[in-house]
């Protein structure tokens, strides 16, 4: 985790700190198409119901799954600035153990300067996207928790 006052994993706080050296609105908006152009695309079947991001304007798709403790997401939207929106996400906090994701606060959003930068939906689906991340987070951690209470042998 970086040192910033909000504790953020270092590949997140590297991220937050990109987009606060971009005062200018535009310049925000080119850096979001940037992560947009390179978020690794999305497999069709994927894209079901059960993945929709709730809560978004656009449509947004959400997959995670838990690679030797560490979390590994993949995302789309049919919006440019909202697929670069999943897109920095997926890469601030891919790697991370959903211990780790649980504890991220959402003021990293702030922090940034999106909120200011994005309509008020747009904003609101970027906090929906992070709040289904982390809900996809807790439950590997509670089903890894869980499994090992049913796993453990009873003693006589």
């Amino acid at each position: 985790m970086s040192s910033t006052s909000t504790s953020l994993p270092d590949s997140l706080a590297k991220i937050v700190e990109r987009f606060k050296r971009r005062t200018n609105p535009k310049q925000r908006y080119e850096q979001l198409l940037w992560y947009a152009k390179k978020l690794k695309e999305m497999p069709e079947e994927d894209k079901v119901p059960e993945n929709k991001v709730p809560g978004c304007v656009s449509q947004v798709y959400l997959t995670a799954n838990l690679n030797e403790g560490k979390l590994c997401y993949q995302g789309d939207s049919d919006a440019q600035l909202v697929k670069g929106l999943v897109a920095l996400l997926i890469e601030g906090l891919n790697g991370l153990t959903p211990e780790e994701i649980m504890q991220v606060s959402p003021d990293f959003i702030q922090e940034m300067g999106l909120n200011v930068s994005l309509t008020p939906s747009r904003a609101n689906g970027f906090y929906n996207i992070f709040q289904t991340m982390k809900k996809k987070a807790l439950g590997f951690q509670l089903g890894t928790s869980f499994q090992a209470v049913v796993d453990t042998p009873v003693l006589p």
